[in-house]
């Protein structure tokens, strides 16, 4: 059997089965949307009436739509640096500090402190001096000391070429010095042979390569000739004038000139010859020596500070370059030279001397630094420089620096120290822990300034090896 109720057949589904069952709802519904639709199409038609009656008629191609104007090109990111040195920078014992350090690579200042403001850099002048003698004079010049036969039988001339390191002995502080008793013996020899039978009474004393009138700049502190440092500046000279000519730091004499003539007469064997002081009339040479190089010469310049040295040279670039190598004239010798040797900026300087006693010298901490990283990335005389220079902890009058705090620094810095009473200096270029060349230049200046500033430079150019390319200028 079956079930009569699902036998019945079934209305359909959906939409269908619900009007089958509620034809009343469905008639309501289906009005409702009619009516709907109907006020749809009236509203819009009174919107399209509306707009073609209204009193502004916009059409499509005066619609202006406004663009956005972008950059040629899109900025890269550019990194945060954040290692700071100002720490190390702000200590009590800099009585004041300006400086710079550039990358070497790229030229970018990484920090700066009043870094383009002329100020005095000590004794980082010798570096410039030294550019300035091999760009000038060239490394394989050497300075001569001649005798010439004077006006008249009985009369020599003792001729200075600007020659500090003339010496007396083989035990002389100079490396390799010429000696002063080769050059009587070959005087002596000749003499005779020109003058036979006839003594000779007196020594005229040549020093007239550079006037001797400013032989010592007042800005020098006296004390500094008395203390063993620094030399009367004269173009004829013996030992650098010390007292004691064996080792760097001896007192120095008043007269140069005549304690040159007093040390030759005594190697002639001359004991009552009389001095004159003159210009040599003749050209007949009776005996020369020559220093060394001046490759050798800026190389013992550089690592001793030997102030001697330096005034020499530098009064020979001015001579060299047609001055009259007078102190006055050194400033424009010394741009000329460096301008030569590749610094564009050389003419910002002002140099006074050649050894960088005076403060009257003016170069910005830029520029010290910028000549440092030319030579470390090139080559030419500053780059030959820069081959020559003291490195902390290792050579030169670096040798017993970078220790203690700053000892991580110790044999990755090249540079030239400065100091005087009133002021320490430091410029050079470090090989930084992450692999980066930078290039910097610190003066510390002020009254009273203590040995403790050079320490707490070595201090921040340790924090700068540590930063590298990090470093932050705050």
């Amino acid at each position: 059997m079956t079930d009569s109720a699902s036998s019945e057949p079934k209305a359909p589904g959906g939409i269908r089965a619900f009007i089958a069952e509620h034809p009343t709802a469905s008639t309501v519904t289906v009005a409702a949307v009619v009516f709907a639709l109907l006020a749809g199409v009236a509203v819009f038609a009174g919107i399209s009436v509306g707009s073609a009656s209204s009193a502004v008629d916009v059409t499509p191609d005066e619609v202006t739509v406004e663009q956005r104007s972008q950059p040629d090109v899109t900025p890269g990111s550019v990194s945060v640096r954040t290692c700071s040195v100002d720490p190390l920078a702000t200590v009590a014992t800099f009585p004041s500090l300006v400086g710079v350090v550039t990358d070497v690579s790229s030229g970018d200042v990484l920090w700066d402190r009043s870094a383009e403001d002329a100020s005095s850099p000590a004794h980082i002048v010798t570096a410039f001096t030294a550019a300035a003698a091999l760009q000038t004079l060239g490394a394989d010049t050497r300075i001569s000391t001649k005798v010439v036969d004077g006006s008249q039988p009985g009369v020599i001339v003792l001729v200075g070429g600007g020659d500090p390191t003339l010496a007396t002995t083989n035990a002389s502080y100079y490396r390799d010095a010429p000696q002063i008793s080769e050059l009587a013996s070959q005087a002596m020899t000749r003499y005779e042979e020109l003058h036979p039978g006839v003594p000779i009474t007196e020594i005229v004393l040549d020093s007239t390569l550079w006037t001797t009138a400013d032989a010592w700049d007042p800005n020098w502190p006296e004390r500094e000739r008395t203390g063993g440092y620094h030399s009367y500046v004269t173009a004829l000279m013996v030992n650098g004038d010390r007292a004691d000519p064996t080792i760097a730091i001896s007192p120095r004499g008043t007269d140069p000139v005549k304690s040159a003539g007093q040390a030759f007469a005594q190697a002639a064997g001359l004991p009552a010859v009389t001095f004159s002081n003159g210009a040599a009339v003749g050209n007949t040479v009776l005996g020369e020596v020559k220093s060394q190089p001046v490759s050798v010469l800026v190389e013992q310049m550089l690592n001793s500070g030997d102030d001697s040295i330096a005034e020499s040279l530098a009064r020979l670039v001015s001579k060299k370059l047609g001055f009259s190598g007078a102190a006055s004239t050194l400033t424009q010798a010394m741009q000329g030279a460096l301008a030569d040797a590749g610094l564009a900026d050389a003419g910002s300087i002002t140099i006074t001397d050649g050894s960088g006693l005076s403060p009257k010298n003016q170069v910005s901490p830029l520029f010290a630094a910028q000549f440092m990283a030319q030579g470390a990335s090139g080559s030419g005389a500053v780059g030959t420089v820069y081959g020559m220079l003291p490195v902390g902890g290792k050579s030169g009058d670096l040798y017993s620096r970078f220790e203690g705090d700053a000892a991580a620094a110790s044999g990755n810095v090249a540079a030239k120290s400065g100091w005087t009473n009133q002021e320490h200096s430091l410029a050079g270029v470090v090989n930084a822990k992450d692999g980066t060349q930078l290039a910097f230049a610190f003066y510390s200046i002020g009254e009273g300034i203590s040995t403790d500033a050079r320490t707490a430079i070595d201090n921040l150019v340790a924090g700068v090896y540590s930063c590298g390319s990090n470093l932050s200028n705050y």
